[in-house]
Formats: C-alpha cells, structure tokens, sequence
C-alpha cells in the first residue's frame, strides 16, 4: 500500500479523464518509502483496526461512528460528510445514507477497505460484515462495494496465484447486479480482448463510466469508485504481476492517481508476500514512527493486524494448529461468500432514522450543534444577521446591513459551521460588531476567524474603547483565517470591543464570521 501511493503522490487529481503521460510518471526512489507516515490514503483505516482492537471483533456500528467522529485528521469527500454527520448525532448507518450524505459512492472506502481483507485472509464474510459495519460510516451501494471487492481480493491474495481467481473472490463478496460488479466483469472482459493495450482498455473506461450517463448516477465526477476501481484493475490485469508495471499503470490511468496505485500493489503484495518486494521498496522503510493521528508504528501495526487475524478465524469457525516443528498453521474454513442486498445510491432505501443519544454525543469530542435557517429567517437583512448573532455569538451586535450577498446564517462554509455573513450598507461604510465585555486576568485576548468572499477582500479593524488595537486586510483566497488581538492593557476592565468589516471597495466586500471570542487563561 505504501509503495502505491507514495509514488503515485504527487499526480493525485491532475490528470482527470486523460492518461498521465510517460514523462510526468515521477521516478521511485528507496527514501520514498518513508514518505507513508502522514498519509490520509493509509491512516484512516488504522481508526478502524483501533475500534476492534479495543472493544473487540464485534464492535458496535454505533461505537465504531463514535471513534471515527473523534479522529483528528482532515478528511474530504464521503469520509467527511460521514464524520461530518456522525458530530451532528447522525447515528450509521444514516450518516451514509444519500439522504444525508452527498457522497455515497465517493472512493472513500475503496481506499480502507485493505485492513478488512488483511485480517481476514480466506474469511469472505468477514469482509463483507466488516464492510456493512466500518464501510457505512461514510458510504453507500456502490461505495460500499467498491471496499468489500478490495477487501475480498486480499483475503484471497495470501493462497491464490491466479489473478483472475482474486478478482472472482472479490466479486463474490458485492451484488453480482450492482453496477460496481458490472465495471468488474467489463474490465475482465475487455482486458481478455486487448491482452497487450492497457490504453485501449483505458479508453473503454473512459467511455462507458465517465461519458455514460447511466453510470453517473449519484457520482460526483472523477472521486466516484467505479471509475478509481476500474484504474485499480487495469494496473493489476496489465502489470503481469510486476509491481513497477502494475504501479505504473494503475498511477497513469489518472483520477485519485495515489489510492488506485495503493490499493493494486497492497493486492500484488499480499498475493507475493513481503520477502519476495525488490529490496529497492523495502530497504529504507524505518520502523519506529508513527502512522500521524493513530497509535502504530509498523511493528504495532503488523501486530494488531495479526492479532485481528487470529481472532476473525476462531469466530468464523477455524483454528490454529502447531506442526512437529513448532511453526503454526491458519486452519480456515472454506465457505461461500454471501453479499448483501442490492443497494442504490440514487434510488436509495429508507432511513434508519439513527440519531446518537445525549449518553452517545457525549462521548464525541468535537460535536457539531447547527441550526435549521428558518430560524434566522426575516427580509430585513440587519435584523437577520443580529437573529445570528443573538444564538452564535451571544452579546454582540450589529450595525446596519445591505442586502448584497444575502447577509444572515451559514449552517456550513467548506468545514466550517455555523457562520455568520454580513455586508457593508454601503461603499465606504463598514458594518461595526460590537459588545462590551469584562476582560478576564491572565493574559487575555480577542480571538476572530473570519473569511472574506471569493474574488473579494475588506479590511478588519479592531477596536477597543475606540482605539485601534489591530487592522489587517482580509483578501485573496476565501479561506478562514484566525486573528489574535491582546487584550493585557484592559485586563480586568470592562470595555467596548467593536470589530469593522470595513469596506475597500464595493467588489464582494462580505465578511464570514466563524469564531468571535475573548478569553484569557483561566477561560
């Protein structure tokens, strides 16, 4: 896994619906192999592992969208409208479902799913109930399934040298009429009547799950995880079990060019095993850091791994013998995979209506409480911002407002929530936020995270009892910044603080405020 998506890195995302050329193919190098350690693409999946390695194989959904809810990492696409959910009290498995979650069949549990085969080598329903578990978090129909075919393809890699039997064996694991199963049969089928063009292959891809619109049903373009699983196989069918060449080619086929590289070499490697990896991809691998925002250096990560393991063949009925010459044997049971029931992304099936009980939300660290925007709801646009101001910031107050940019509430900008927007009345005059505050001892200050509109800027100005105590320009990039002002000449005191959106011009001049506070140390 690592050797895929450090070298595919940097081309993620920049070739879309064309094939990476031969000369923008970055060049492998021994130390990339350490490149692994902050990796999105690898540490989500250890949160998983981590559930199962504290509250056990059969760890509650509901406990594994908990863990999940307070990882600290940043995520994008379904695993950030899971969490995303799931601080809100979405319970799963409604934090996937299409009717909360715009992202149902995003590549997101593609990229996760190689933890459910790895430690479940042989145990097809292990990966299919792991995928309904940990893969509902964030995923839907297709999204889930893409996960599941991985994850059955690994637990079939550790005995089987015949790729297209791997990729029967993951087959076996999703419903034989999704639309996922059918780009699986395509890419077989194709690869058989083109055995030495990958790009006539490619191209297939290109037309039939990209330019169909039958195959872009609830797909948010290049993320969606038919087209990033058909990338994963082409690798895999055309690398002749190379792992350069089915690197490579996984890498040039384009779209999440790191996580479809990632997850063809993590297959190759379980079918060959580590000792037989050119040492080139091995030999710099340093063991002792850790995997950022997870408790596993290499050596731990392979110890849980195998511990998991251990434990997913006693529950499905197998055992471990030890031979005459004291090295131990996975008896497993061969059994039929049996996939779930067909579900759909754009024709989804009902709710769950799972919400996280008071007892639940309180476990979740970052909890994210927002607001229906009827609430906030009146024509005038100076009254609508002080309704903002009145519930986000309490104590401040607005001047007067224009009505451009619809001045009033955000439930979400980008990953931020519960914003409030306003608006210069008019050119030369700024909108002035203010509150008279006590200021706390220790070594107060004003905390401000503000964000300007895109191709806008204003000015903010702070000040305190009509001293200027801070201005900057906010402009550029729409992004929200965090100012600080100190506030240890008024420590004590009770004193106005006015904040200006001031205009610079009249292009844009909205100001969004995400955080609005004073503290000091013991607050």
């Amino acid at each position: 896994q690592i050797i895929g998506v450090v070298w595919g890195a940097p081309t993620e995302f920049k070739f879309n619906d064309v094939i990476i050329p031969e000369d923008k193919v970055p060049k492998w190098a021994p130390e990339m192999i350490n490149h692994a350690f902050g990796q999105d693409d690898l540490y989500v999946e250890m949160t998983f592992l981590r559930s199962m390695e504290q509250y056990g194989l059969d760890v509650p959904i509901r406990q594994a969208g908990i863990d999940f809810a307070n990882s600290e990492y940043a995520l994008w696409c379904a695993n950030n409208a899971g969490r995303t959910n799931l601080r809100k009290g979405i319970a799963p498995p409604d934090s996937s479902h299409p009717q909360f979650n715009k992202c149902p069949n995003d590549i997101d549990y593609q990229i996760e799913a190689d933890f459910a085969g790895l430690i479940s080598p042989g145990l097809p329903s292990s990966v299919i109930a792991l995928g309904e578990k940990f893969g509902r978090l964030m995923n839907y129909g297709d999204g889930v399934y893409g996960g599941q075919f991985m994850g059955g393809m690994y637990a079939e890699a550790f005995f089987e040298d015949d790729l297209f039997k791997v990729i029967d064996a993951g087959l076996a694991c999703i419903p034989a009429d999704s639309q996922y199963a059918e780009m699986v049969r395509d890419l077989v089928r194709w690869c058989r009547e083109s055995p030495a063009d990958w790009q006539k292959t490619w191209e297939r891809c290109l037309q039939k799950y990209r330019k169909d619109q039958a195959y872009q049903k609830a797909s948010n373009g290049g993320i969606d995880v038919k087209i990033n699983g058909a990338m994963v196989l082409l690798g895999l069918l055309y690398g002749q079990g190379d792992m350069e060449k089915t690197v490579v080619i996984s890498m040039r086929g384009g779209y999440d060019s790191d996580c479809n590289p990632s997850s063809a070499a993590g297959v190759l490697g379980a079918m060959t095993g580590f000792s037989k990896l050119p040492a080139r991809y091995t030999q710099e691998l340093k063991f002792e850091p850790k995997f950022s925002y997870t408790a596993y250096n290499v050596p731990a990560l392979l110890d849980v791994c195998e511990r998991l393991a251990r434990q997913v063949v006693a529950q499905q009925g197998g055992r471990v013998e030890k031979g005459a010459d004291g090295k131990e044997v996975f008896v497993i049971p061969v059994r039929a995979a049996k996939p779930g029931v067909l579900a759909l992304s754009w024709a989804p099936g009902p709710v769950a209506h799972s919400l996280f009980t008071p007892e639940e939300m309180a476990k979740i660290k970052f909890p994210i409480r927002t607001y229906p925007a009827s609430q906030f709801a009146d024509p005038d646009p100076t009254r609508r911002a002080q309704k903002v101001l009145d519930v986000c910031f309490p104590g401040w107050t607005t001047s007067a407002n224009a009505p451009d940019m619809n001045p009033g509430y955000r439930e979400q900008m980008g990953q931020t929530y519960n914003v409030l927007v306003t608006h210069p009345p008019k050119k030369g005059e700024p909108v002035i936020l203010s509150k008279t505050v006590k200021v706390p001892e220790g070594d107060p200050q004003l905390t401000v995270n503000v964000a300007n509109a895109p191709n806008g800027d204003f000015r903010l100005i702070v000040k305190v009892d009509g001293a200027l105590a801070f201005e900057t320009d906010v402009g550029g990039k729409s992004d929200f910044r965090t100012f600080t002002v100190g506030l240890s000449p008024y420590r004590g005191k009770t004193v106005k603080l006015e904040l200006f959106n001031q205009p610079t011009g009249w292009i844009n001049e909205a100001a969004s405020w995400a955080q609005i506070e004073v503290s000091g140390n013991n607050n």
